[in-house]
């Protein structure tokens, strides 16, 4: 009451002025006007906002700067910034941001405060302690005392004013600094270390202290203009900038220079003050540039990142030692089980019991010669630990300096005692043996060395002990690692370095619990299957592997005993599928959790119209429970026992009703529509529904059905949509028609079901109405009228209406009514009147003659009707025809009583039918109760933009592919409901054909139509201005009153129906696109609108306003939206249209400009702009200089960082170009951010994860597969994450973070080159190690589009997987895997890239497999082992794993579990088996094998870059070049490897059983198969014949053609092949070795193959292998000759040439001859030789490119090698082209493909024919 009191004392003739005009010579200001406090904007009448903007002024005691002129207007903010050097436009920009938050703080409390006006030093303390939380962390972790010391020590004793001002002045101060560090705020140590320094300068001069000279102590910084960007930002910054160029774009290693990180954590160490010190020490190491090399510089800090596959066990060691010894231990136990029984002894009877006990483990166990073979685990424990000791010396020894001599002592100690111990567990487990094999029992002497034994691995295992207590009591490490004391300090230095973060990142208890009873039995299914069936079945077949004796070899063995190689070859995929399982596991456990955990949540109880219709009628008191404000207790202070009492009777009573709400305890809404839950209610769904008709995905006539009208006729009971009382009417009259009882009896049937008690009461009380409406009130025929519904009225309050009329009769008057009614709704006019009077007269003598029971009441009303002429004819006022408020409830009417059939296909657009069953569901959902606007969490929303498509233009939509498709015709197909609504609302106003759409304002219109529907910048940011619009309604309703929520739907309604366009929204004229023009805070109209005639006057909309905009900015990041501008180009063009149509869109852009001279280097500067909508112009708000070139990193961080400080509020949500929001999502914001206030377990969180529905699902079959598999993993992958395993990270967007965390500790995303190429989880990781938690959401979500053609997917899954090879490597992994608990470290793994490394294994799995299988055939061997097959039940069910994995279990499971969830199991089966009838597992195999591809090749070679996928439709067909160009190296070199692989195996093999061969050989065949076939089978026309036919003789031309300097890889294969071969030229000596060793396979073929040849005539000798090299050279020899001919003959000397090709030919066919009558030569031998010599010469072109630099690129082998690839490359695609030509002879394949590709387009509406033939039908709308 007070805050409107002063708001009114403000302004008080606010309401007459109804708004406040800028003139355009005034300041141009962002949101608030704050520079002057005298302006007209509304905002400036908050108390809260005028107290800020005070308290900023006070500087009156504050020593005035030398170099300025003091004036009175200037404030703190001015004054750092003379003082620091600061630039002007950092101050402005800041000074908005601060007095933003102080108001929106001060908002915030409760109660208010006393007096109002004054701003409240606990508020200031609050934001102060946010800010500087971190540096206060950073100064206790250097042992250094922090520089706001005296707020502390004299805060008491000073006055109010004084400790607010200096609070002020350190939270300004820390603001400009982070304001204007450019790149640097990647680095927030950095940050503390300036502000450390800085804030000591401020304290110095605050108490006026004296330098050396007597002068008053001036900062290092100031005293010349921006001299804190000249003297700090911008040395630092050159450093950084000429560190990164040492980057090279990815292709120098990461050791070779400093990232982002490298820089910060110098900072954690006190070399940052005794070296850099204050001022800046220019001569410091640290700033010594790469390029100085007289000078030594600092190297990596903290952590140094090595390229090495060694990375996946170092970081995450603890795992794979566990994996390594459980291993050893079921071996141990399953041989041990199996020596037990000698089973060929015994009768089989017996074998069958003793077997069953033997195996057993827990019986194995307690033996002790077992328990004895088990304690060996501690020997490969202490071994291993020696491997890690090794591995972190040799990747982290260069960070061993003079300075950190400590490091370089724990690795060493660390790798000297890893050794002692293995010695000694070594020494004395076989002095243990010895012993007891010497005694032959485990005598005391032996139980002596036993237990001896046992004493070093006590001592081996206390730390883990320790460790162990840890875990159980978190809180006390906790307390260890967060307290900066020596003493803990020195006790955890040998187990873990001291470093800033990763400290204190235990959960509570509790959470715990849950995640380690989650990973107890994920862990007990993994073993309890690895022992009974990999490893158990393994033993037998192991021993008789061993024991085989007398083995023809069929090839030179140089190890004649080489059964421990058939052994390895066995045990190896095994082996394999032992390390991957657990991913399974973890994928089966978490799909279950997941589903029990979205049940709790109440996930999925609204599917469909049936259970909305259920639910609806107890919408309003959900609405009211869930979004709108709750009550607030302010008589008792925040903190009282009474305000606590007070809190925790809230919570007990929201429990209360929200489980009432959840189980239908609450009866539905009875106050007869006229109380405050009804009226925000119907005002929330309304706007909703209008929304949906401005978006298109409803008809006109949805929208009336859909919509929830007011009380117009004084109807006394609840209106609902017509679509829920759609047909209640006539099932009441069928109750009625046969009753004979009471009316207790018949009301009670009828009020059984809420609908049909409204529709009943609704019916009745409307026909009233309606006849009165059209009778004079002089008439008889009025007067009789009125009497009979007195006496019907009369006899219900009775109870007597059964008793009193005829229930049969009502059957006719409703038809009656009908008729009249209809007679009605086509708007009669005088000339019409007598059929209005005809259907009177039919109504009149129904009602007359069998209505009443008794005929006197009958013949009483008669009476009163009788008139001199006939009935009715003078009795009748027509309405006017252009009453449309009269005819639409009268339209209702109709509908109410003339349907007969329940409308549950309205809406019937799916789109709109999902999201009113979300917004449905998640009211009844848990989530925090929502705070008035005025006191809700500030927040902002920033995108970040290249240049990507803004709106589509004309060109894009008409222009056909070679199919005659154009995308626009492709839209109209995919999206049918939409464009029928389109084209209903254009026609509207006379607009309905495509011409005239496209003539009407350049086709605006119809481009936004379209842009909505793909994946554009002005659907994301429609999307996200409806959060500014949500705001607003919000606002209006938190504190209308109930005449005003009427008068506001009546202003809705009027929107809906007449005058103004009901789906234009207001816009400018000449608009239809349905956009609803945001609120201006400059716009005089934007505030007076609508004025007159209105409760809700123009001075509160204009505080409805200027409330949401305090609450909400959106910033869009449009990088180079200056370059675009001078260009002219569209997107800068469409952009600009933007911010005219959506006033309170910002637009952020690095602005170039060159330097002044040839010398000076170019200018950058952060510039924020905005439309003026008084100017009519784009206008600049702020331009922030930056120390140069922003982008060194990754440009989508970098993009994000230098637009963050444009953001205000105290959280930021992160908002990609492909997402897009929803109104009815919107209304929930406030509510999630409310859930920053509450405790996730022992923290507060950091970042809330929201929900994403992907809207690209319905464009093909591709589309759906990746948007499902999406689907599960933002739902309840992230929600298993979330909770209970406490890891869920930062996948993307649409997080909302906390935005002053995040400001103060690096910003939203890392952007070192290439290392945080998957920039957005690096903020999960960080936050994590940094002790913040993150958490998961459901009741709200946010759109957002994926990528839809194979092409496009393949490019996104190699760009995760390359991002994931990186992080693999990165210091964040490494610490998580080190510094978090045992179970959390395997939830981190499993969920991040432990999924890439198990696919990876999963294809090793099936390599493993087959070259064991062939080294088995080929040998010889595999003729002697498996006459015992035995082992064939473990590689059966190891291979079965692969499969599932193979076939895509990771993401099907949860798939289908989430589908049940969400849409019943049933559907999801359906879905599923719908899917693989798609060939789903096609594309999940195929996705299989672009992971591993990219993440083995990331982590041996890198080259992982940025890869621009495309976000629009595949409409088009690819052609082969470009298939073979993206999956050459990726599928079809492996997938013919595979394939080869499998011939040689069945030709070799000793399996002749077709089953078994099938059954053991299915999954290679099918894995191969897919790899090879699958571009096609989802390219559209991918086997078309006369397509196949181009894409041949196009692919022929790209591999001759060689090009020239400037032709890119789409053009020549030359230059492709060179591209491809890049990653050799960055990677490292041992990545170079690994690629050779790899490369030696493909020679096995050739030594195994040439035993088998028949001109070897069976000879085993090496002399064979050594002389089948010759065909090697002679073909080599060959291509040479033929090679230097070409070159030298083929174009001039053309019958030379001829000549020399016709000499080796006939030498050939001579040498063919010369063999077959000398030696054994076969024709076959032709055919098999090409099976061993193409391998190998494809190996040793693979060793010739590793060795290609330095070797042999400048040499004359090099032209050979690329001649050579060149062939092989041709001979490799015409492999690949041969079955899909032959494919596409077969007739019907093609339709059938198509049939797959689009059948999800087919369910909605598409005739693929049409669109692939490109038969557009003549007339075409």
């Amino acid at each position: 009451m007070e805050r409107e009191q002063y708001r009114q004392r403000q302004s008080p003739d606010a309401a007459e002025r109804g708004g406040y005009k800028m003139g355009g010579g005034q300041e141009v200001y962002n949101i608030i006007p704050v520079h002057n406090t005298l302006d007209e904007h509304p905002a400036l009448r908050f108390p809260e906002v005028r107290a800020a903007i005070a308290a900023l002024q006070v500087v009156g005691d504050l020593r005035k700067p030398s170099n300025m002129s003091w004036t009175s207007n200037l404030d703190m903010l001015d004054w750092l910034c003379f003082t620091f050097g600061f630039q002007e436009s950092n101050a402005r920009n800041q000074r908005e941001h601060l007095i933003l938050l102080l108001a929106n703080a001060q908002m915030r409390m409760q109660p208010p405060p006393d007096p109002i006006d004054k701003l409240q030093l606990e508020i200031v303390r609050e934001i102060r302690k946010k800010i500087t939380k971190n540096y206060i962390r950073w100064c206790s972790f250097l042992r250094i005392k922090h520089n706001l010391e005296k707020i502390e020590d004299h805060g008491i004793r000073r006055r109010h004013e004084s400790n607010e001002q200096k609070e002020l002045l350190y939270v300004s101060l820390y603001l400009l600094i982070w304001g204007e560090a450019a790149n640097l705020r990647f680095m927030p140590e950095c940050l503390c270390f300036i502000f450390h320094h800085m804030c000591g300068e401020l304290n110095r001069i605050l108490d006026r202290s004296i330098d050396d000279s007597g002068q008053y102590m001036q900062p290092a910084s100031g005293g010349i203009e921006n001299g804190f960007l000249q003297k700090v930002i911008r040395p630092i910054y050159a450093v950084v900038k000429a560190e990164a160029a040492e980057c090279r774009a990815g292709k120098n290693p990461h050791s070779a220079w400093r990232n982002y990180d490298d820089m910060n954590e110098y900072f954690w160490s006190k070399r940052c003050l005794t070296q850099l010190r204050w001022p800046l020490e220019m001569s410091c190491n640290y700033l010594v540039k790469p390029e100085d090399k007289s000078r030594h510089k600092v190297g990596k800090t903290g952590f140094v990142e090595q390229r090495s596959f060694w990375n996946i066990y170092r970081s995450f060691d603890r795992l794979w030692i566990g994996l390594i010894l459980m291993l050893q231990i079921l071996i141990i136990v399953a041989f041990r089980a199996k020596a037990e029984l000698p089973q060929d002894t015994l009768a089989p009877s017996t074998q069958e019991t003793q077997s069953g006990a033997a195996k057993a483990p827990w019986t194995i166990l307690a033996q002790r010669d077992s328990q004895a073979h088990v304690l060996s685990i501690f020997i490969t424990w202490s071994a291993l630990r020696v491997l890690q000791a090794f591995l972190d010396f040799g990747m982290q020894y260069s960070l061993i300096s003079a300075g950190t001599v400590m490091v370089g002592l724990r690795m060493t100690l660390k790798l000297i005692m890893g050794a002692v111990w293995t010695v000694l567990f070594s020494i004395y487990y076989s002095r243990m043996w010895a012993q007891r094999n010497a005694d032959g029992l485990w005598s005391d002497k032996a139980l002596q060395g036993l237990y001896l034994y046992l004493g070093f691995c006590a001592v081996f295992i206390t730390p883990e002990a320790l460790a162990l207590l840890l875990f159980i009591l978190p809180y006390i490490r906790n307390f260890v690692e967060t307290r900066d004391w020596r003493i803990f300090s020195m006790l955890t230095w040998w187990f873990q370095s001291h470093i800033f973060v990763g400290r204190g990142l235990r959960e509570s208890i509790f959470d715990n619990i849950k995640y380690t009873l989650f990973w107890l039995c994920v862990l007990t299914a993994k073993f309890s299957f690895s022992y009974f069936l990999q490893v158990l079945p393994l033993v037998a077949p192991t021993r008789a592997t061993l024991d085989v004796t007398g083995i023809e070899y069929r090839w030179h063995e140089f190890f004649k005993n080489a059964n421990r190689t058939a052994t390895l070859a066995m045990w190896a995929p095994v082996v394999l599928i032992y390390f991957m399982d657990l991913q399974i596991w973890y994928s089966v456990f978490s799909a279950l959790v997941g589903a029990l955990v979205g049940l709790l949540a109440h996930l999925g109880e609204i599917r469909n119209a049936a259970q909305l219709k259920a639910r609806f009628h107890i919408f309003p008191v959900a609405v009211q429970f869930n979004l709108m404000p709750e009550d607030i207790f302010v008589n008792s202070k925040p903190y009282s026992w009474r305000a606590k009492c007070n809190d925790w009777w809230v919570k007990v009573k929201n429990l209360a009703r929200r489980v009432k709400l959840r189980y239908g305890v609450v009866k539905g809404h009875q106050a007869e529509g006229k109380t405050m839950e009804t009226g925000r209610f119907r005002h929330v769904w309304n706007e909703i529904i209008l929304i949906f008709r401005e978006e298109d995905l409803i008809s006109d006539r949805e929208l009336e059905l859909l919509s929830m009208p007011s009380s117009r006729w004084n109807i006394t009971v609840t209106q609902w949509p017509s679509v829920l009382i759609s047909n209640e009417v006539l099932i009441a009259l069928g109750l009625c028609k046969d009753w004979y009882y009471t009316d207790h009896g018949l009301w009670k049937k009828i009020a059984s079901n809420e609908y049909r008690r409204c529709a009943v009461v609704e019916s009745y009380e409307s026909i009233r109405h309606v006849l009165k409406r059209i009778l004079r009130e002089d008439s008889g025929e009025y007067q009789m009228f009125q009497e009979i519904f007195e006496e019907i009225t009369k006899a219900i309050k009775e109870k007597q209406f059964v008793q009193r009329f005829s229930l049969k009769a009502l059957p006719n008057i409703h038809s009656r009514l009908v008729q009249l009614i209809n007679v009605l709704m086509k708007r009669p006019l005088l000339n019409d009147l007598q059929k209005v009077v005809d259907a009177l007269q039919n109504l009149y003598e129904d009602l007359l003659r069998d209505f009443p029971k008794d005929q006197e009441l009958g013949r009483n009303w008669r009476e009163m009707s009788s008139t001199s002429s006939l009935l009715f004819v003078d009795a009748v006022d027509l309405p006017d025809v252009t009453e449309n408020t009269f005819f639409d409830q009268l339209r209702r009417v109709q509908t109410t009583l003339s349907t007969r059939e329940a409308l549950l296909d309205v809406p019937r657009n799916l789109e709109a039918k999902r999201r009113i069953s979300f917004f449905s569901n998640s009211l009844f959902m848990t989530m925090p109760r929502a705070p008035q606007v005025e006191k809700m969490l500030a927040f902002s929303v920033l995108t970040p933009y290249y240049s990507e498509d803004v709106m589509y233009h004309k060109k894009q939509l008409i222009t056909e592919n070679e199919d005659g498709v154009s995308i626009l015709f492709y839209l109209q197909k995919i999206f049918k409901d939409d464009w029928e609504n389109f084209q209903e609302r254009m026609a509207r106003h006379g607009i309905r054909t495509e011409f005239d759409m496209w003539e009407l304002d350049d086709g605006l219109e119809l481009r936004l139509w379209a842009s909505y529907r793909g994946q554009t910048l002005a659907r994301t940011v429609r999307g996200m201005m409806y959060y500014h619009r949500a705001l607003e309604k919000l606002a209006f309703l938190d504190h209308a009153s109930e005449h005003d929520i009427l008068e506001g739907y009546r202003e809705l309604m009027e929107r809906t129906s007449g005058g103004v366009d009901p789906f234009n929204g207001e816009t400018r004229e000449g608009s239809f696109n349905g956009e609803t023009r945001e609120g201006s805070l400059h716009s005089a109209s934007s505030f007076t609108e609508g004025k007159e005639g209105r409760n809700y006057n123009a001075y509160k909309r204009e505080e409805d306003l200027a409330t949401a905009a305090m609450k909400y900015t959106y910033v869009v990041a449009c990088q180079i939206y200056g370059i675009q501008k001078a260009k002219g180009q569209q997107q800068a063009k469409d952009i600009l249209y933007l911010m005219k149509t959506w006033e309170a869109l910002r637009v952020a852009y690095v602005d170039e400009k060159p330097g002044l001279g040839d010398k000076d280097p170019k200018r950058y500067a952060s510039v924020l702009i905005k439309y003026d909508q008084v100017r009519q112009e784009e206008v600049e708000i702020y331009r922030v200089e930056l120390p140069g070139d922003f982008k060194l990193g990754e440009g989508k961080p970098e993009n994000q960082n230098h637009a963050l400080i444009f953001t205000r509020g105290d959280a930021v949500q992160t908002i990609d170009m492909n997402q897009e929001n929803y109104f009815e999502e919107a209304l929930k914001m406030r509510n999630l951010l409310q859930e920053f206030k509450q405790f996730h377990g022992r923290r507060r969180p950091a970042i809330l994860g929201v929900r994403e529905h992907v809207f690209t699902g319905a464009v093909s079959s591709l589309a759906w597969f990746m948007s499902a598999q999406e689907t599960s993993f933002v739902t309840l992958g992230q929600r298993v994450l979330a909770k209970p395993l406490k890891v869920r990270m930062h996948y993307g967007h649409p997080d909302v973070f906390d935005r002053l965390w995040f400001i103060t500790r690096g910003g939203l995303s890392k952007a070192s080159r290439v290392i945080n190429i998957s920039e957005d989880i690096f903020a999960g990781f960080n936050a994590t190690l940094r002790g913040a938690t993150v958490t998961h959401h459901e009741y709200i979500q946010v759109g957002k589009g994926r990528d839809v053609g194979l092409n496009q997917i393949a490019l996104f899954e190699a760009k995760v997987a390359s991002g994931n090879g990186e992080q693999m490597l990165s210091r964040d992994v490494y610490r998580l895997g080190h510094r978090v608990d045992f179970f959390r470290m395997l939830s981190v793994y499993y969920t991040t890239v432990g999924f890439f490394v198990n696919n990876m294994i999963v294809v090793l799995t099936v390599y493993a497999y087959l070259w064991g299988r062939v080294y088995l055939a080929l040998s010889g061997i595999e003729v002697s082992i498996t006459r015992d097959s035995s082992a064939n039940g473990a590689l059966t069910a190891a291979l079965n794993q692969q499969f599932v994995v193979q076939m895509g279990v990771f993401t099907a499971l949860p798939m289908i579990v989430e589908n049940s969830l969400e849409k019943g199991f049933l559907l999801a089966i359906w879905e599923f088996l719908t899917m693989q009838l798609q060939l789903a597992s096609v594309f999940f195999t195929f996705s299989m094998g672009t992971r591993t591809h990219y993440f083995g090749r990331t982590i041996l070679h890198g080259g992982a870059k940025y890869r621009a996928t495309g976000r629009g439709f595949v409409v088009r067909h690819e052609k082969f070049s470009d298939n073979y160009r993206l999956y050459a190296r990726s599928h079809f070199v492996k997938g013919l490897e595979i394939i080869i692989l499998l011939i040689v195996y069945q030709m070799y093999g000793s399996i002749r059983n077709t089953t078994t061969y099938i059954l053991t050989t299915f999954s290679c065949w099918f894995l191969g198969i897919t790899w090879i076939l699958a571009p096609f089978l989802f390219n559209p026309s991918g086997f078309d014949w006369l397509k196949s036919v181009d894409d041949f003789d196009d692919f022929m031309t790209w591999v001759w053609y060689k090009g020239g300097v400037f032709v890119k890889g789409e053009d020549s294969w030359q230059k492709w092949w060179d591209e491809e071969q890049e990653h050799f030229q960055s990677t490292g000596f041992w990545g170079k070795c690994l690629e050779i060793i790899l490369s030696l396979r493909f020679f096995f073929f050739q030594y195994g193959i040439v035993y088998r040849l028949k001109i070897s005539s069976g000879s085993t000798s090496i002399v064979v292998y050594l002389i089948s090299w010759t065909y090697l050279f002679a073909a080599g020899l060959i291509h040479l000759i033929l090679s230097h001919a070409a070159e030298k003959y083929g174009a001039k000397r053309h019958r030379k040439y001829r000549g020399i090709q016709a000499f080796i030919i006939c030498f050939l066919v001579l040498a063919v001859v010369l063999l077959f009558v000398f030696t054994d030569f076969s024709i076959w031998d032709i055919f098999t030789s090409i099976l061993a010599f193409v391998p190998t010469g494809w190996g040793v072109l693979s060793i010739c490119l590793v060795l290609r630099r330095p070797f042999l690129e400048n040499t004359p082998v090099w032209p050979m090698v690329t001649g050579v690839a060149r062939l092989y490359e041709m001979g490799m695609g015409i492999c690949v082209m041969t079955p899909v030509v032959v494919l596409s002879w077969l007739p019907g394949l093609q339709a059938m493909q198509t049939r797959i590709l689009f059948s999800e387009a087919f369910s909605r509406g598409l005739s693929i024919q049409r669109l692939l033939t490109g038969r557009k039908a003549t007339g075409r709308d």
